[in-house]
């Protein structure tokens, strides 16, 4: 019997933005392409998971090139330019009225959930719950109006930066080998926007942020440290992935890190290349339970968002996926752990307003 799976990121919501005409098909039927369809979550014991409104950038970075360049290791890609709210707005809304739709054409399928008890409710019912995440500040203007208003809609998780600049800070290239310390922290409106996260209770996610940054997080925050889908870098040397020091720092707030499926972030060589067993998967795993406990770790696979292993593919790879895990002597309580219950007790200890 399969264990339900909680996970920490996906970008669904970016193939329908890509494709609104086609939406009924993707979601509701699955259109043979991508990760992720409600038929294929339910069928792989998908109970849900952390749905991403990101904003693209005019210059594409999944073009031909750039793939290109992400399977020849070394490689340090330029970031987009900054995107300012009044252009990510209206893309933003649109993301999450399609996560609205999504539930309104499940017919009691899918639920957003806003709060730690109704994702439990979910899990309970065998609801697919989702949880609304932004990736990436640029809808959120600087004098934080939009983040009071898309809260009210249901967000509850947010990133500072996706890699490129916002008005809030700056995340890591994609570079490989590299390390996260990529450049400065937070601007002033980046710290007032972690204030207001933790007055209204909305996850902050550390997830592309740059060293710097993590750090004036941390400094600043009352709420648990949490990585949605990022890796360990003593495994991988790429700049998205977290050094043992930030995991010491995660670890201490008792928070959170979702092992990201993405092949570039996995391979010890930093190539894009499907071509790959499971164990460099494992050798994360190992290496974040070994830094953060079996309390703080989970899954955050980047489904949508990035190439994962052949042995994975979409959604359907969760089932291989539990079964390697229990070749590697993982089972029980501690597979109940890494599926759903560390997501769980997470959120218990971030969906909490802590007015200053």
């Amino acid at each position: 019997m399969p264990y339900p799976v909680f996970d920490g990121h996906n970008d669904f919501l970016l193939r329908l933005l890509r494709a609104p005409d086609k939406r009924a098909e993707v979601w509701l039927t699955g259109d043979g392409d991508g990760h992720l369809d409600l038929p294929r979550m339910r069928k792989a014991g998908f109970a849900g998971g952390f749905f991403a409104i990101y904003v693209p950038s005019p210059e594409a970075h999944d073009s031909p090139d750039f793939e290109a360049l992400m399977d020849a290791p070394p490689y340090d890609l330029p970031l987009p330019e900054l995107i300012g709210h009044e252009a990510a707005q209206p893309v933003a809304l649109a993301m999450a009225g399609h996560l609205m739709w999504m539930e309104r054409a499940a017919k009691g399928a899918f639920k957003i959930c806003r709060s730690a008890a109704e994702v439990r409710a979910c899990l309970a019912e065998g609801t697919i719950a989702a949880i609304m995440h932004m990736e990436g500040a640029e809808a959120i203007d600087p004098a934080l109006d939009a983040l009071h208003s898309f809260h009210a809609i249901g967000l509850r998780s947010i990133g500072p930066v996706w890699s490129r600049p916002t008005v809030f800070g700056h995340g890591v290239p994609f570079r490989f080998p590299g390390a996260p310390d990529t450049g400065p922290g937070l601007t002033e409106a980046g710290k007032r926007l972690v204030r207001e996260c933790n007055a209204l209770g909305i996850m902050l996610d550390l997830s592309h942020l740059n060293e710097a940054g993590f750090n004036d997080v941390a400094a600043i925050s009352t709420a648990p440290l949490v990585a949605t889908h990022s890796n360990a870098h003593a495994v991988t040397p790429s700049t998205r992935n977290l050094t043992d020091r930030q995991l010491a720092m995660i670890a201490e707030s008792d928070g959170m890190v979702g092992l990201n499926f993405a092949t570039v972030f996995l391979r010890p060589d930093g190539r894009k290349s499907n071509q790959m067993t499971l164990e460099p998967l494992l050798r994360h795993l190992d290496h974040l339970i070994s830094k953060l406990g079996e309390n703080r770790v989970g899954f955050g696979s980047d489904f949508d968002g990035a190439t994962t292993p052949r042995d994975i593919g979409g959604v359907e790879g969760l089932l291989p996926l539990q079964a390697a895990l229990e070749a590697h002597g993982i089972n029980g309580p501690l597979m109940q752990k890494l599926c759903h219950e560390n997501w769980l007790a997470a959120l218990d200890r971030s969906l909490v307003a802590r007015p200053g």
